[in-house]
């Protein structure tokens, strides 16, 4: 059944009770600020942000006696959002409370837009971004695509992985590996995993140490319980399919970075069944689709739309097979997708 669509009244009421949420949070963050800066706090100390809980963050301590303890920390007003993967210039106060006075630069940034289409960062100071996807729910190239555009506009390494692929059989074995030749012939990193029977599980870890990596992915597909066979004793909450609709249950709410034991850490982010390229152009759009740049702007016509424009160096491409038709419909339909000042 389809869900009943909120009227602009309910939307703005839900929006409203929203933000008086958050400005109560705000002011208890506020006092509880005031109350530990005025009173004795430790020395200032680098630190790493390892989760968000509302308007506290989860700091590691990285140096002295402390180090490897987790600190709940408040935010100083004048500071900017901060996200897992973050490192910090934080001090220390009484009863475990630490304060954070500085962010120190990111190195690379993952975003995604919000409910209200806000560009927000979800992840910082990441090198490798590993796409998760599995034979149920049944993997889309456009979905994959979006993830390879936005790695590609964040400056991150991909890594494709199809999980629990145990679940390959006759019925979808075909489909799945014309899905996954399309991209080994473009040279993208591809793994076949299966977290539950621990098929390749050692390859992937090799894939994963000495980088700071994140999970993305829809729901469903194994990302929690790749975290738990990576990581024993983690015990990720994992959640079932539903048999209804075949779409996973979000069950990671906070993105949340571990490490591994013989180095590099792995984020886990909250399941994403969509995700939106509203913050990207055009211009970002095709960057992404690699087959597609030594191709962009060789077209007869400057605003060609590379839809049936004669001279089109992508119909070209396309008729000569150096363009798989799946990965030029997935770029029209990106396209299309775009706010139309971004186009």
């Amino acid at each position: 059944m389809a869900k009943r669509q909120l009227s602009r009244r309910q939307s703005w009421r839900i929006e409203k009770i929203q933000d008086e949420r958050a400005a109560r949070a705000a002011r208890r963050e506020h006092r509880a600020l005031e109350e530990l800066e005025g009173g004795d706090l430790g020395p200032e100390q680098q630190g790493l942000v390892i989760a968000h809980f509302g308007v506290q963050v989860e700091v590691e301590a990285l140096d002295g006696e402390q180090r490897g303890q987790l600190f709940r920390c408040h935010r100083r007003a004048n500071l900017p959002t901060l996200v897992t993967g973050d490192r910090v210039v934080w001090r220390p106060g009484n009863q475990g409370i630490g304060v954070i006075v500085a962010q120190l630069p990111r190195s690379s940034e993952l975003c995604r837009p919000d409910m209200r289409g806000v560009l927000k960062p979800v992840a910082a100071n990441v090198d490798q971004i590993v796409i998760v996807f599995a034979p149920l729910p049944e993997p889309h190239g456009n979905l994959i695509d979006r993830y390879l555009i936005a790695a590609d506009h964040a400056g991150i390494q991909p890594l494709l992985l199809l999980n629990k692929a145990d679940l390959i059989n006759e019925e979808n074995a075909a489909r799945l590996d014309a899905l996954l030749a399309v991209y080994r012939a473009l040279g993208y990193p591809l793994l076949e995993v299966s977290a539950h029977h621990g098929n390749a599980m050692d390859e992937l870890r090799e894939r994963l140490d000495g980088r700071v990596s994140v999970f993305v992915g829809q729901s469903g597909v194994g990302k929690s319980s790749l975290v738990n066979a990576l990581l024993p004793g983690v015990d990720l909450r994992v959640g079932a399919l539903s048999e209804l609709t075949q779409k996973g249950t979000h069950t990671t709410t906070t993105a949340r970075l571990f490490h591994f034991p013989g180095g590099g850490d792995l984020i886990d982010s909250p399941g994403i069944r969509e995700f939106s390229l509203g913050h990207v152009t055009r211009a970002d759009v095709e960057d992404g689709f690699i087959e597609f740049r030594d191709l962009i702007g060789r077209c007869r016509f400057r605003d060609c739309r590379h839809e049936q424009e004669p001279g089109c160096a992508l119909l070209t491409a396309l008729a000569e097979g150096r363009i798989h038709p799946q990965r030029l419909a997935s770029y029209r339909h990106i396209l299309a997708s775009l706010p139309q000042e971004t186009y």
